[in-house]
């Protein structure tokens, strides 16, 4: 059996659990398509999701793979000290999550379509940006209390 799984893993590639989730995703993908097939707003849906695409790849790749380097290049944050854990993933979680936090809410932070969202909620917009700096620094701080954590173990141990 194990022979059969080397086998299988050197001709494909990874494991045959990769196969199965990889299986699953595109029949995930494919129901949504047919679901959206009949609908009027699917070019615009496509569209969109194309955008979305060519922005991450073009401009937001880009970004955050030179804020990484930039971060890897800093002084304390390259490799675990010798007392304690790196600090380098506990600035990245936290920065993700905001970044996606961001683009997520985007239009109400910077107030686009103020008066649809009102006749649709009922509420303002401007809570939002300070919404959103109140999540960042949650992260933030939650990341920096992970990573005291983290360092007061290593050091106790």
């Amino acid at each position: 059996m194990g022979d059969l799984a080397t086998r299988f893993r050197s001709t494909y590639g990874a494991s045959a659990g990769h196969l199965l989730l990889l299986a699953g995703s595109f029949a995930v993908v494919g129901w949504v398509v047919l679901r959206l097939a009949g609908e009027p707003s699917a070019g615009r849906m496509l569209l969109w999701f194309v955008g979305a695409a060519i922005a991450h790849d073009f401009v937001l790749f880009p970004v955050y793979g030179l804020a990484d380097r930039v971060l890897r290049g800093a002084p304390g944050t390259r490799a675990a000290p010798p007392s304690g854990p790196a600090p380098l993933n506990h600035l990245r979680a936290p920065a993700l999550a905001s970044g996606l936090l961001f683009l997520v809410y985007l239009p109400g932070i910077v107030r686009l379509g103020r008066p649809t969202y009102l006749a649709a909620s009922g509420q303002d917009q401007r809570p939002f940006l300070g919404r959103w700096l109140l999540a960042t620094a949650a992260l933030f701080l939650a990341s920096g209390v992970g990573y005291a954590v983290r360092w007061w173990w290593a050091r106790r141990r």
